[in-house]
């Protein structure tokens, strides 16, 4: 076993021998805090400040790729089992964005064979152009309460809103997370308020508690208002930075992208996507969804 873990680092190594990827999942307490636009947008304007962008959607409703207007019709799992060639699952839906569903390659990602961890490992080396920024859009409703592929990433961002039951959501997200596999560091990102202030607010409140509890510590990821011209862009499956590069949301996306591109990297040589497919297979392999739900 330590001589097949020593040749897929060493394998990872030679095909991962470029700058180092940011690796960031956007995870929520409930539905309804406007995550996958969220993504969708912030992958925009990340794509606009000239980054290569990939997003891992675990979701297989209302996700990403929908938010572009584009439909998923394969999924990652395919490609682990040699059904489907990369390039048939992989959604290039705008500029330096590709979208790669992976719903039900996550669900099953515990039962993987050493064949079907070869071939996500060789899926995920494969692609054409490096990705610089990965975005992950956990589901909600992972068998096993929470995505590897959040446990995995080097930074979490928990999405709220404002409203009273998505704040307990998220603690409840958070204190389960964190007893469950000693996560300790997440980031918050506060959507659909109108302003600042409210945000800083809803943050305070929540990061406070948990510091008193000693669950975790929270950082502030930043704020996402909610105007008509986000309405009507996500109407359009347009993002919005791009039809009203001017209003609210978009000027607030931006400051979230170039704010994300700025966050700590970790310190491991070897870090970025090698060092996320590492953990992600060790990860699935251990899980324990009792421990979650404790």
């Amino acid at each position: 076993m330590a001589e097949c873990h020593g040749d897929q680092a060493s394998g990872l190594r030679r095909l991962f021998g470029r700058e180092q990827s940011r690796v960031v999942t956007f995870a929520a307490g409930s539905i309804g805090v406007g995550k996958s636009i969220l993504v969708a947008n912030l992958s925009a304007s990340l794509a606009r400040q000239g980054k290569e962008v990939l997003v891992l959607d675990e979701n297989t409703k209302n996700n990403v790729a929908s938010c572009f207007g584009a439909h998923a019709r394969h999924d990652l799992h395919q490609v682990i089992n040699r059904e489907k060639a990369l390039a048939e699952v992989l959604l290039t839906v705008a500029p330096g964005i590709r979208v790669l569903p992976a719903a039900r390659a996550v669900m099953k990602l515990g039962k993987l064979n050493h064949q079907q961890q070869q071939a996500l490992l060789e899926t995920i080396a494969g692609m054409e152009r490096p990705a610089e920024v990965i975005l992950v859009d956990a589901s909600l409703d992972h068998p096993l309460g929470f995505s590897p592929l959040g446990l995995a990433a080097q930074d979490t961002v928990i999405v709220i809103s404002s409203t009273g039951q998505s704040i307990t959501d998220a603690y409840a997200l958070i204190k389960k997370v964190s007893l469950g596999y000693a996560r300790k560091n997440f980031r918050i990102l506060v959507n659909k308020v109108r302003a600042q202030d409210e945000a800083e607010a809803i943050f305070g409140n929540i990061a406070e508690v948990a510091h008193s509890r000693g669950l975790a510590r929270l950082e502030y990821a930043g704020f996402a208002p909610l105007d008509e011209q986000l309405r009507q862009a996500s109407r359009l499956c347009q993002p919005v930075v791009g039809l009203f590069p001017d209003s609210p949301s978009a000027i607030a996306y931006r400051t979230l992208a170039s704010d994300l591109l700025n966050w700590p990297l970790a310190g491991d040589e070897n870090g970025g996507l090698e060092l996320f497919v590492q953990q992600l297979l060790h990860l699935s392999q251990r899980i324990d969804p009792i421990a979650i739900y404790a």
